[in-house]
Order: C-alpha cells, then structure tokens, then sequence
C-alpha cells in the first residue's frame, strides 16, 4: 500500500448513512507529486521544436503555469494515496467517494472534503418468529386443471401454424394436429399421452414454484414491516442502475430501439428512473436483510459451488471481470440457502 500523506483534520456525521472527512495534504508532500505532474503534462502538450516528453520543465511551468502543475498533483496524489485515509476513516464504506478540493493555494497545504457512504445499520426483528407464524399456515394446494393443459397445447400448435404461400387467397391458419408424429418431433416424447403426462408435470412444477416464490415473499414482507433500516441512496441508486440495464435489454431483445421507446412513451430515462424507485428501495432493502441473516445464522456458500456455477458463467460473460461475477453467484447461493432456511423454520 502506499503511505497514506493526508492528515485527518476533522470527521462528522452527514446523515443517510454518509459520512464527511475533511482531509489536508502539506506542501512539502505535495513536491513529489508536483514532478509526477510535470512529467504527465509534459507528455500531453505539444510545442513547436521540442518531442513530446522531452519539453524541459522551465518551459511546461510557462506554458501551463504554476497553479496548473498544483492541481494536476493534488489530483495525481488523490488517486494514488487517498484510499488508504478512507480506510483508516470509515473502513466499511460503500461505493465511490465524492471528493472536492476546498482549498488551494501555492506553498501552502491543499484542503479536501471527501464524502464517503458507510455500510447501513440493520436491526432485524425476531425474524424466526415471522417466519414460523407463516410457515404454521396451510399451504396453497397446487392442481391442474384440464383446461390448462388444452390451453398450454393450443399455444404450442399456435407456435407452428403453417405458413400460408404467397398469392394464396387468405385463409384461416392452419394448426398442426396433435398426434403421436408430430410431439415426437417436439422432444423425446413417446406418444400424444406421453406428451400430454410431461406437459402436465411441468405445469405443476411452475405452479408450485409460484407458489414457493408467493410464500417466500409473505415472509420477508413480514421481516422488512418490522426491520430498521437507514437505507443510503447509493444503494438505491446500483438498483436502479441494474433495473435499467435489464430494461435496455429487454426492450433490444425485442428488436425496438431504447431512443425509439422513450420517444413514443414521451419519458426520460429520470421519468423511468422515478416510477421504479419504490421497487429499487424495496429490492436494496431486501438485499441487506438477507445479508444480515447470513451473518447472524453464520449460512455460507459452499466455496466449490462457487467457483463452479462462477466458471460456467464466465463462459457466457466473457467481458465481465471474474471478481464481479464470483461477487454474484455467491450472493445468488447465500440468498437461496437464506431463503431455505427461513422455509424450514418451525
């Protein structure tokens, strides 16, 4: 790590989980950071009879000045030194810090106000209790009715109606029938009953699933009633950064360009980003409770899980950093065994 060369002048509380640090860097610990910036700058401009990066000092001081070079090694220092302040200051904070230069003058020692947001305190409620009450009540009975099956076949027969030729008189479209050739051609089914009978499990099981997700939700609706939660806008904000990523590609998906869609709703993407804060709140809010439970009830990831469903996604997201896809599976993993754990509460 590099040595930390800010002093700590003051630290306070700033509300919603934030938190401002007043820092200073002295002029004597500016120097090295002044020679940095020359070299920097004098690789950036370009004068008539001199190479780039061979323009003597004397010469980048006249031509950009003396309160330039300052500022470019205030800047150089920040980036390169800041981090290890935060740390010492708030060493549970979240996100990028908002950082501004308060004071600055030649010779003498440059003032920063670094605001940074700490983790959120989260007071759970008897959370086992919650969960036991509702776990207690008679389960939704799942079946199937014939009508669903009929209405699932007739969707897949709408799947592949035959097309109708160019210059034939329109006609109704025509459905393929059910019968043992054609739902053998689907998957490996044995016969239209055979069909018919995994059709139905299916069905069945998405229903139940439903069902699961319907009760999991009563759950931690009843635990986020009752949790206190100072929620920093910095998380609410990640959500809704994911929740537009989502809708983007969404709306690609469905071949209509993103501009084309705004244009035609007449929003903005704030217009957007306003209608879906109640959802993204709810969901960082969520996110944390889980994580609490985690550490209360001491429930990890297996470490093997991990990198197994991590390396088969990489083979699907090559462009995003390992580090940020292994960060996901294992929160995924650690939420479903939260999620489990809380199901099985008596």
């Amino acid at each position: 790590m590099n040595k930390n060369i800010f002093t700590t002048k003051s630290k306070k509380d700033a509300g919603n989980c934030e938190v401002e640090i007043i820092a200073e860097i002295s002029a004597e610990n500016l120097e090295e950071y002044k020679v940095k910036a020359l070299k920097s700058l004098g690789e950036k401009i370009s004068l008539p009879g001199f190479r780039p990066g061979h323009i003597p000092e004397k010469v980048i001081k006249e031509k950009v000045g003396e309160m330039a070079i300052l500022e470019n090694a205030v800047e150089i220092a920040i980036d390169s030194s800041l981090i290890e302040l935060i740390i010492e200051n708030v060493p549970n904070f979240l996100g990028r810090p908002d950082i501004s230069i308060t004071k600055i003058a030649l010779g003498a020692p440059v003032e920063i106000k670094i605001v940074v947001t700490t983790s959120p305190e989260v007071k759970l409620p008897d959370y086992k209790k919650i969960a036991s009450k509702e776990n207690s009540k008679p389960a939704e009975k799942v079946v199937v009715e014939e009508k669903e099956i009929e209405e699932t076949i007739e969707q897949i027969r709408k799947m592949f109606v035959v097309p109708q030729k160019e210059g034939e008189p329109k006609v109704e479209p025509v459905l393929p029938e059910i019968n043992d050739e054609f739902v053998k051609k689907l998957g490996a089914f044995k016969d239209v009953a055979d069909f018919k009978d995994k059709m139905k499990e299916n069905i069945l099981k998405e229903k139940e699933r439903r069902a699961q997700d319907k009760r999991r939700m009563l759950v931690l609706d009843g635990i986020t009633e009752k949790s206190e939660i100072k929620m920093p806008k910095i998380l609410v904000e990640s959500e809704l950064d994911k929740m537009q990523a989502q809708f983007e590609d969404d709306i690609k998906k469905s071949g209509i360009k993103t501009e084309d869609y705004l244009k035609h709703t007449k929003k903005t993407w704030a217009d957007l980003r306003k209608e879906w804060t109640p959802d993204a709140e709810k969901r960082a809010k969520l996110q944390l409770i889980l994580n609490k439970i985690a550490i209360e009830e001491k429930i990890e990831a297996p470490k093997e899980d991990v990198e197994k469903e991590s390396k088969h996604m990489q083979e699907h997201y090559k462009d995003v950093p390992p580090e940020r896809i292994k960060a996901y599976v294992e929160m995924i993993l650690v939420n479903e065994k939260v999620l489990k754990f809380l199901e099985e509460v008596k």
